[in-house]
């Protein structure tokens, strides 16, 4: 398998933690998100992803985008470490979990629109990096009350073992600390990406420890 990645990117970051918490080899492809006018945006990234994003994953005939296609998909084909709960409940929760990040928080702070703002809008860096955490402090918020008053909740996101949700909790907290996001009204999550990142698995994937980190 090879994984078109950024380093930094968040979505990127999910799948490289469900691809080291099911023990699956994968190669590298770097994407450079800023060289060259983005690389991303090349004829022939966008021949193998026409939303110009990372990452992609391809495997063998299939090159799939969009970080949480992939990881369901990884889960399905190689169902060890799963990383959705047995019960349909369950497995709602995480999803709900997840998708509050990756739909609803990571898009209003994702590169693209973070240079839009800045190159398109005119708009002055601070003021950018108020956007930035606004919708970061937003929509942390809200995941602090999902999992703080929720019994379901453990060591992880979803009871004692790593889930899709813990996947997308842990990279959003690594760019809200780039950021210098306050995060003193979220302990739950703090103490919950703490337990992830004492994993091999997710402390593999983190960004300065991938081959095109700069």
């Amino acid at each position: 398998m090879q994984l078109y990645s950024y380093f930094r990117s968040s979505a990127a970051y999910r799948v490289r933690i469900a691809l080291n918490l099911k023990g699956l080899p994968y190669e590298t492809v770097p994407v450079h998100l800023l060289k060259d006018g983005g690389q991303q945006l090349a004829p022939a990234y966008r021949e193998l992803n026409p939303s110009a994003l990372v990452p992609t994953l391809v495997n063998g005939d299939l090159a799939l985008g969009q970080s949480l296609a992939i990881i369901e998909y990884l889960d399905e084909t190689h169902p060890q470490a799963p990383l959705l709960p047995s019960d349909p409940a369950g497995r709602a929760r995480v999803r709900a979990i997840a998708q509050s990040i990756a739909c609803d928080l990571h898009p209003l702070n994702n590169l693209r629109v973070l240079k839009y703002l800045k190159h398109e809008m005119k708009v002055e860096e601070e003021a950018k990096n108020a956007w930035y955490r606004h919708w970061v402090r937003v929509g942390l918020d809200s995941l602090e009350a999902m999992l703080a008053n929720s019994p379901q909740t453990g060591r992880f996101c979803h009871g004692d073992a790593p889930t899709l949700a813990d996947l997308c909790l842990v990279p959003q907290l690594y760019n809200a600390r780039r950021f210098d996001c306050d995060l003193s009204g979220v302990p739950t999550l703090v103490r919950i990406d703490e337990a992830c990142r004492a994993l091999p698995a997710f402390d593999a994937a983190a960004p300065e420890k991938q081959p095109d980190a700069q």
